[in-house]
């Protein structure tokens, strides 16, 4: 089969789960989004050859360069490095599912193309004016590589943290404009899955981190699950971390939207912050700049107020399950894997003492701050 797809982009925008508990998935629905959405992440990453990639590289964009295959948890990425100094970032897979995936993805860049106030990258179409396409098993697109440094590596001034607490703002203002296709796939990072991540405490080493996790997921599924229709929902980057995040010369750039989804709007910036949190002397470890950021963009509810520091402890909770859980499936790709959990792992520490009550006004104060 060959198809330059862009054809049928709104053809599940009907289906959008609307923010109401009662539009959340029957139990045996949910079981099977689980177990699909698993599925996903306990697979090894596809593998497409080099000599594949430049053929499809010539056959669907008529380009042709040096090709070098990048790390990566679930997909084939690689950059290609054109003969006339462009670089561009070309994403493939041999496995069914994702064509969906790239559906999303490359519509999700395709919408916020010339928003402002952040940096994404830009699809190039196919040779037929399609998103993606997808052939003889094969499915990708084409993106350009964006410059710049990944936030990890950059020194976090308040600054530093406004912006791109506002750029993050101003991302999920730009992913509100539509719906979008596969946005309902499986993601197992989406917060229906979390109350079905302690099946996988077991890859935990007993301890502290272990028994903060199991009260974080306890106190989500008790007191953040049940409210969580009250906030917006919308499409969301949902990985919006120090490593798919880069400080550039034209701003602060987002990549990677492998895991983007229809979900709380408010889940984006809980990502964020909670990769921020590594300063016991703060009540939020240091995410406060962030979160003032974000909310002069786009003011945070009530309802948002509230839930977010239980959104951010359950985040890391949920990280450090998924990534002790695929390190023991990938032994030899474990510190990859891992690269975030000792970031997690400290910053649930640091929110753990925190009551709902403080919880709420660290988080209006630093809202406030905007």
């Amino acid at each position: 089969m060959s198809v330059d797809d862009d054809a049928g982009l709104a053809g599940d925008a009907g289906r959008s789960i609307r923010a109401s508990r009662a539009c959340e998935p029957a139990p045996v629905a949910l079981d099977a989004y689980f177990r699909d959405a698993a599925a996903v992440l306990a697979a090894p990453p596809s593998v497409v050859a080099d000599g594949v990639l430049a053929d499809l590289l010539a056959r669907h964009y008529g380009l042709s360069g040096e090709i070098t295959t990048l790390s990566s948890e679930v997909e084939c990425t690689a950059e290609v490095a054109l003969g006339d100094g462009r670089r561009l970032i070309l994403k493939t897979s041999r496995r069914p599912e994702a064509v969906e995936s790239f559906r999303f993805q490359s519509a999700a860049i395709a919408t916020v193309a010339g928003a402002a106030g952040f940096v994404a990258p830009l699809v190039l179409p196919t040779g037929g004016g399609g998103l993606m396409f997808a052939q003889d098993g094969v499915c990708g697109y084409l993106q350009t590589r964006l410059e710049g440094t990944p936030m990890h590596r950059v020194a976090r001034s308040p600054d530093l943290l406004r912006d791109v607490g506002s750029a993050l703002g101003r991302l999920d203002l730009a992913l509100s404009r539509r719906e979008l296709p596969a946005m309902h796939r499986p993601v197992l990072w989406h917060v229906r899955c979390w109350p079905r991540l302690m099946e996988l405490q077991r890859y935990l080493p007993a301890g502290p981190v272990a028994d903060e996790v199991a009260r974080s997921m306890r106190d989500y599924e008790g007191e953040i699950a049940p409210a969580i229709g009250s906030v917006p929902w919308q499409i969301a980057h949902n990985d919006p971390s120090p490593f798919n995040t880069l400080v550039s010369e034209d701003g602060i750039a987002f990549i990677d939207f492998g895991d983007g989804c229809w979900g709380p709007r408010i889940q984006d910036l809980a990502i964020a912050a909670s990769h921020l949190v590594s300063d016991p002397a703060l009540p939020l470890g240091g995410a406060e700049h962030l979160i003032a950021g974000y909310a002069a963009a786009l003011p945070l509810s009530t309802d948002e107020a509230r839930l977010l520091v239980g959104l951010m402890r359950a985040r890391q909770s949920a990280l450090i399950l998924i990534n002790y859980w695929r390190a023991h499936l990938f032994p030899g790709n474990a510190d990859y894997i891992k690269k975030n959990v000792a970031r997690a792992e400290q910053g649930l520490a640091i929110l753990a003492p925190l009551d709902p009550a403080r919880e709420r006004a660290a988080v209006m104060e630093a809202a406030a701050m905007s």
